[in-house]
């Protein structure tokens, strides 16, 4: 590239990530700072094996335009920008970024999610993206057919229209809708707590919400085990991820600020915010900040100082020396780890598999890499193949392990492998609530002598049938 065609490394006037700042709509503003992020990393090339955007870039430059960002067509920017599905991955390899304090300011995902937000308040959001984007009003649709819609999502012929109408992959694995929510079952069994004072409120999500409830009780069981008064609250929504991975600012804002209302006089109290999911909880404590309508922003501020995933709240209390280590059974020494692409967005660790080491005899072996389902990428036509391509290294990571018992903290990555990779890994709550059960595991493990020192571990021994 010839010197007068150079272009600045070197943020533009164009630069924001900010939608309340008016030159976030500006698409020629917008442009300037697409063209210098591309340029950037096309300098750089770190990152190459997450997505399909860098190296298509990258070929484009290379076979087609002589390495000038500038000759892309707006076509091929729109493909380049939808190919990303926000696994964060390159925030967490970049150098340049503002988390880093560099000079750069380069945030690739939330470049992409501008975009993505212009193109929609442009364009407007296409029926599959409303009816991805809102999974709460999907599974109270779902509930209402009284199992029917269950049945049905095993129908080919059904799975046939659904492709047509929606672009939603005929081939993928849908989870169930269950007929009783969480909380529904949490009112029926007193755990909501409207008032303040509990030492932490559950964020469900709305996977857990309409999709998995289990995996809410086995969360609050081990909490409660840990003496823990935790608060579950009756009308939380989606944390706005679906809608916001397709530019829905304004679908996102409103379940925001719904979410704030509730939860605020709790945080206010001191109580934590424990979110199950990872997507969720780097939603609340990354995003709203930066996302929600000024006047939201404070309570936004707040509330993410408050948020943790369970595994790093009860980690904390085993640095504490509270954390109950009175385990009934064990799943064995070979567990399976897949650490979420958006847990490592939150740089807080892995906590939940350090968890795990805690109960006898458990030794988790790690998987970094991602699974390729990516919110609704998975989901839809045009994506469903590339799930699998990109996932295919963590199914092949997880199989090496030889482990009876795989394990992660995403809900939807567990539903990734269980279709691509035949083992379907249980949160490590789930893992550790069943571990607090005598008949949780088939190998059980037997109590200490009286006179036997704390640091020697217990046995495993296998339960009888």
């Amino acid at each position: 590239m010839a010197d007068d065609k150079v272009i600045s490394y070197q943020p533009t006037d164009g630069l924001t990530y900010d939608p309340e700042d008016p030159k976030y709509w500006d698409k020629r503003a917008l442009d300037k700072e697409v063209n210098r992020v591309f340029e950037v990393c096309n300098g750089c090339r770190m990152c190459f094996k997450y997505c399909d955007t860098f190296p298509s870039l990258f070929k484009l430059l290379d076979d087609k335009y002589d390495g000038d960002v500038r000759k892309l067509s707006a076509e091929e920017k729109t493909g380049l920008m939808d190919a990303c599905f926000q696994c964060k991955l390159c925030e967490v390899q970049c150098p340049y970024t503002p988390r880093d304090n560099h000079e750069y300011q380069l945030d690739f995902p939330k470049l992409v999610h501008r975009f993505e937000a212009v193109k929609t308040k442009e364009q407007g959001v296409p029926l599959r993206e409303r009816v991805l984007g809102d999974p709460d009003g999907t599974a109270k649709m779902a509930r209402a057919s009284l199992g029917m819609a269950n049945a049905m999502n095993r129908v080919g012929a059904h799975r046939w229209f659904l492709e047509k109408l929606l672009g939603i992959h005929r081939d993928k694995d849908l989870p169930d809708f269950a007929q009783e929510t969480f909380s529904a079952w949490a009112e029926e069994n007193e755990k909501i707590r409207s008032q303040p004072g509990s030492d932490a409120v559950l964020f469900q999500t709305c996977y857990v919400e309409n999709n998995e409830p289990q995996l809410g009780r086995d969360t609050l069981e081990v909490l409660e085990k840990n003496n823990v008064k935790t608060a579950c609250l009756k009308g939380l929504r989606c944390c706005g991820m679906p809608a916001w991975e397709h530019g829905d600012l304004d679908a996102l804002q409103e379940q925001a600020k719904h979410n704030l209302a509730l939860l605020m006089p709790h945080v206010d109290a001191g109580a934590k915010v424990l979110a199950i999911n990872p997507t969720c909880s780097m939603m609340l404590r990354r995003e709203y900040p930066e996302l929600v309508q000024k006047e939201d922003r404070p309570a936004a501020l707040r509330l993410a100082a408050a948020v943790q995933d369970p595994g790093e709240y009860l980690w904390q209390l085993k640095r504490e020396g509270k954390l109950n280590t009175d385990f009934k059974s064990t799943p064995g020494d070979k567990v399976a780890y897949h650490a979420p692409c958006h847990l490592r967005a939150q740089a807080v660790g892995f906590k939940g598999r350090d968890l795990l080491r805690q109960i006898p005899g458990v030794s988790p072996s790690s998987v970094l890499e991602c699974c390729g389902h990516d919110g609704t990428y998975a989901m839809k036509v045009e994506t469903f193949e590339a799930s699998k391509r990109i996932g295919e290294r963590a199914f092949n990571g997880m199989k090496q392990a030889e482990a009876e018992v795989w394990s992660t903290e995403c809900p939807l990555a567990a539903t990734q492998f269980a279709q691509h990779a035949g083992v379907k890994p249980m949160h490590p709550m789930s893992i550790l609530a069943h571990a607090y059960r005598e008949d949780g595991f088939p190998k059980r493990i037997e109590p200490k002598p009286a006179n036997q020192s704390e640091a020697a571990a217990p046995t495993g021994t296998e339960s009888k049938p």
